[in-house]
């Protein structure tokens, strides 16, 4: 449904986004973050679904500057590159100004959403937080929420899901989380482990992703999308 375009960044860059048309009655602009992988065959079919929802999606490659065309596996080199991208080579500040560029191109179209998964869960918690032209944010299991992130509430409306089993998000900074009671923003927690959207991982937790997918929708919903 969707293809690989190109777009200046704010910093001047050209690099690869993966741009969806909605399909029928357009409902908003989605901005998607992906996870540490890259924009895989994953991500953009996540892109298609919520294009067949109504949404314009525009999922841009954070780290295309380092390495032009990641698309990685979740095991072995693979797994230690996507690592060696997310936390040493590619400033995290950087996704977020990218992330704004792809907000100011869909803004003059009406309302904005942004989601996005694992490292793009905490770009779009961190994204909800600074920007002012997003109409509500559904973050997937970030790292960075319950801890760089957790007195920085949101802006706009936002929901934010974790596992309860995620070896690397201890549910004690998710309740913590919790407990700080922001006014913005839900925090769900599922029966599941980390990355549980995607059907690609061996810890996919079918019934976790499509309830979270259907809280997402709804928020974006009652928030004009």
């Amino acid at each position: 449904m969707g293809e690989m375009i190109r777009m200046t960044m704010s910093d001047g860059a050209e690099i690869a986004v993966y741009h969806a048309e909605p399909t029928g009655e357009r409902r908003g602009g989605l901005v998607l973050i992906q996870e540490i992988f890259g924009v895989t065959d994953h991500i953009r079919e996540l892109c298609d679904e919520y294009a067949a929802d109504g949404y314009e999606v525009l999922a841009p490659a954070l780290f295309d500057r380092e390495h032009p065309g990641f698309e990685a596996e979740y095991i072995g080199a693979d797994f230690d590159r996507a690592v060696q991208l997310a936390r040493e080579l590619h400033p995290f500040t950087q996704s977020l100004k990218d992330a704004q560029s792809c907000i100011d191109t869909l803004k003059p179209n009406g309302p904005v959403f942004i989601t996005g998964y694992c490292y793009g869960g905490s770009v779009a918690w961190a994204m909800a937080g600074i920007s002012d032209d997003l109409a509500a944010a559904s973050c997937y299991y970030g790292s960075l929420i319950p801890t760089l992130y957790a007195d920085k509430p949101p802006k706009c409306a936002t929901i934010a899901h974790f596992g309860r089993y995620d070896q690397g998000i201890p549910m004690e900074g998710v309740e913590a989380l919790i407990a700080k009671g922001h006014p913005t923003a839900q925090i769900f927690v599922y029966d599941a482990n980390h990355g549980f959207n995607s059907d690609r991982r061996k810890d996919y937790h079918e019934h976790s992703a499509e309830l979270a997918r259907e809280r997402t929708l709804a928020l974006f919903r009652a928030c004009g999308g």
